[in-house]
């Protein structure tokens, strides 16, 4: 029988977690939540099953499956998602702490999506610079921040066009700009953690 490393332990810990969220969903009656929460258990199993499946992909997909086939940035992603589901219902009470008891709890889930963003770009950036880009370990650093940017601010004018339709979205310009400062704190801190730590992968070398 293999051993199940620790990372895939944290992978399906933030599943169980998800799931609990699930059953808070149904018993609160909420539908939004209900959705979330059931997307996020489908999408947290593909790193699990993928990799068993098909352990080798094809090669010109390799370096966009990278973070998938990686154990390290998928447990990443998973607290990051298990942390926001929480956030948004705490499991087995009517708490909303993203949308209404705590509206501060968003800065959390910005950190943590920061984090995991910029990780998940700047390994299929440093996957493809193996490949066809030939690109500098600083110019992955600085094309990842370009990407990560690009869609930070995306998610924040989307997410502005869309309070006429969405009730319960109505943020002030300061709390957007909070919002990318704290998406950057994350992205800062996935850089250290890939400089000091080489961790969850290794970036180019020079």
């Amino acid at each position: 029988m293999s051993r199940i490393g620790s990372e895939r332990k944290i992978i399906m810990a933030s599943i169980f977690l998800v799931f609990l969220g699930l059953i808070t969903a149904v018993m609160n009656g909420r539908t939004d939540h209900i959705y979330r929460t059931g997307v996020a258990i489908v999408g947290l199993s593909i790193p699990l099953i993928l990799p068993v499946k098909v352990p080798d992909p094809p090669e010109r997909l390799r370096p966009f499956l990278a973070p998938v086939y990686n154990e390290g940035t998928m447990m990443i992603l998973a607290v990051f998602i298990a942390v926001h589901v929480s956030l948004v219902n705490v499991p087995f009470t009517h708490y909303d702490l993203f949308h209404r008891d705590w509206r501060n709890a968003d800065m959390i889930s910005h950190f943590l999506g920061g984090l995991t963003l910029w990780l998940i770009i700047t390994e299929v950036l440093g996957e493809l610079s193996a490949g066809w880009m030939r690109v500098s370990r600083r110019e992955v650093v600085v094309y990842s921040f370009v990407v990560f940017y690009t869609l930070a601010i995306g998610w924040e004018v989307a997410e502005k066009l869309s309070e006429g339709s969405i009730t319960f979205i109505h943020e002030t310009a300061a709390n957007k700009l909070r919002d990318l400062v704290m998406d950057t704190l994350g992205a800062l801190f996935g850089l250290w953690m890939l400089r000091r730590k080489n961790y969850p992968f290794s970036l180019p070398r020079e």
